[in-house]
């Protein structure tokens, strides 16, 4: 090939090259989402002898396995603890009131973290042991504080907590067994609330500062059944809730994994605006 056509070849193929369009530029990476800030508030009561359980389940307890000095020349402590699922501050899965729902280890976590959303009814709670929160009593806090925003934690705040650890205050009797669950007098949630809730909001799990989201002089746990029928799980025996504001702090609820657990134990933060 001639000289003068090696040149108009490359001129070509350079030509060519330029009039190809320039790649697209790279886009920037999407940020990631901010974790809350701001002071932490802890919702969940101590594991200790003095925890309050349901009269017919197992207390907790801590064995000391060891607590001093090694051979070794090294201070070592080590414990083996018991516990029943549902006592203390702990969560309850769907699956514990209903068939083929989500056990602990299956509970997705965004439904474990999300904004809070406190409903206060102490002073209804004050009056009446046996008090059941009403669709009004949520309504007329929407009204007050705002709306129940999509994807939030409802919180009620009953202001029991204040009785613990006093079983006979919180519970209604510090009875044990069988015979004394007739006995029980504490607020819940009534089950026509429960229904409402899942009908016109989106809400992640729910939580109260007593033991259980049905008042105690419930014995068939409505409410219980219709939220874990549409996979909401509880958290039961909070405590702190008078810190929060009605609005704007976020929860973050995270059980032991018990795989088929029915229940766990439940560190439960909340993180205030």
């Amino acid at each position: 090939m001639r000289l003068s056509a090696v040149i108009l070849c490359a001129a070509m193929i350079t030509a060519t090259a330029c009039a190809q369009p320039a790649p697209p530029p790279a886009r920037p990476a999407p940020a990631a989402a901010a974790f809350p800030s701001g002071e932490l508030v802890d919702l969940s009561h101590t594991y200790d002898k003095t925890t309050i359980f349901w009269p017919t389940a197992a207390p907790f307890t801590l064995e000391t396995v060891s607590a001093g000095m090694t051979p070794g020349g090294y201070y070592y402590a080590a414990n083996n603890f018991s516990t029943s699922e549902h006592g203390g501050t702990h969560l309850d899965s769907p699956i514990h009131f209903a068939e083929g729902k989500s056990t602990v280890d299956r509970i997705p976590l965004h439904r474990l973290v999300g904004p809070a959303a406190v409903i206060d009814v102490t002073a209804q709670s004050d009056a009446n042991a046996d008090y059941l929160i009403t669709v009004a009593d949520i309504e007329a806090a929407e009204q007050l504080d705002g709306p129940i925003q999509a994807n939030a934690i409802v919180l009620l705040r009953t202001g029991y907590s204040r009785r613990w650890p006093d079983a006979a205050r919180y519970l209604g009797t510090a009875e044990r067994g069988d015979a004394a669950v007739a006995k029980l007098h504490s607020p819940g949630l009534h089950p026509d609330a429960a229904k409402w809730l899942v009908t016109n909001r989106s809400i992640r799990a729910i939580g109260i500062d007593t033991a259980s989201i049905d008042n105690g002089q419930s014995t068939l746990y409505e409410s219980h059944r219709t939220l874990f029928a549409n996979e909401v799980p509880a958290f039961e025996n909070l405590t702190s809730l008078e810190k929060l504001p009605k609005r704007g702090a976020h929860v973050v609820a995270l059980p032991m994994k018990i795989g088929g657990g029915s229940g766990a134990p439940l560190r439960a933060i909340a993180i205030l605006p």
